[in-house]
């Protein structure tokens, strides 16, 4: 039978909140600690903690999108995607790896 949860826009919201944040965390799991550091910005462990336990609160407590503690990790999470992240990625080629490479003017040698 169908649930009417999954037909609510609140239900909807919620799932975007998680998967956002999920992306947030696991993106900040894949960065580098040293270019944290280098684009002058909080620790990765910091970072880490932050967006790691606005996913675990929406987890285990269930997002709500009218829940404060919800709302305060995604403005957690928004804030490490918006500023921390184009920074890192800066500095580095997205992949994590500096852009030191032994790249000449047109490619790889």
């Amino acid at each position: 039978m169908l649930s009417l949860q999954f037909l609510s826009p609140e239900w909807w919201l919620s799932v975007a909140m998680i998967g956002f944040k999920l992306f947030a965390f696991v993106d900040a799991v894949t960065r580098r600690e040293d270019a944290y550091r280098a684009a002058d910005k909080k620790t990765k462990p910091f970072w880490l903690a932050l967006t790691g336990a606005a996913l675990a609160l929406d987890l285990l407590l269930g997002a709500s999108v009218f829940s404060p503690l919800t709302l305060i990790g995604l403005v957690a999470s928004i804030v490490y995607v918006v500023d921390v992240r184009p920074a890192i990625k800066q500095l580095t080629d997205g992949r994590g790896n500096s852009n030191k490479s032994n790249n000449g003017p047109y490619g790889p040698w």
